[in-house]
C-alpha cells in the first residue's frame, strides 16, 4: 500500500472516530443531569453504536501503519506515534470506564440502584475520549502535512 494511500486512510478514520466522540461530548451538557426514565429513553439512541469500534480500530491499524512508515521522518513521525498512541489511550479508557458502565446496565437497557454513577463514568469517559480523538485527528493530519513523499 503506498504510503499516500496510508495517510489517506488514517486521516479519513481517524475523522470517522471523531464523530461518535463529538457527539458525547457536545451532548452531555444536555444529558447529564437528567432524571432516571428521561436518561434511560435517551440513552436508548446509541443501540447499535458498538458497529462504530471497527472504525475505530481500523484507525488504531492504520495510525500505527502509518507511524511505522514514518519511523524514518522526524518530526512527522513523532505525529504519528501521538495519533496511534491517542487510538491506545481512547481502547484503554474505553475498556477500563466505559465498557464496565455499558456491562452494568446491559447497554442501558436497565438502571441498577448505583446508576447516576455509571451514568457519570460513562459520560465523563466518553467526554475524555472526545479530546483524545482531537488530538489523534489533529496529529495525523500534522503527520501528513509535514511528511516527505520519498
Amino acid at each position: 500500500m503506498s504510503l499516500r494511500v496510508v495517510q489517506f486512510l488514517a486521516i479519513l478514520l481517524s475523522a470517522l472516530a471523531l464523530i461518535p466522540s463529538g457527539t458525547h461530548l457536545f451532548e452531555l451538557p444536555n444529558k447529564v443531569g437528567l432524571p432516571r426514565d428521561a436518561y434511560l429513553t435517551v440513552q436508548g439512541i446509541y443501540a447499535g453504536w458498538a458497529w462504530f469500534g471497527i472504525i475505530d480500530l481500523a484507525a488504531l491499524v492504520l495510525n500505527v501503519l502509518l507511524t511505522v512508515r514514518l519511523r524514518r521522518q522526524r518530526p512527522t513521525f513523532h505525529f504519528a506515534m501521538i495519533a496511534a498512541l491517542c487510538f491506545v489511550a481512547f481502547f484503554a479508557i474505553f475498556f477500563a470506564w466505559t465498557f464496565p458502565a455499558n456491562q452494568a446496565t446491559a447497554n442501558w437497557t436497565t438502571l441498577p440502584d448505583d446508576w447516576s454513577g455509571l451514568r457519570r463514568v460513562w459520560e465523563y469517559s466518553h467526554a475524555v475520549n472526545a479530546v483524545v480523538m482531537l488530538v489523534a485527528f489533529c496529529s495525523v493530519t500534522l503527520s501528513v502535512i509535514t511528511a516527505r513523499q520519498d
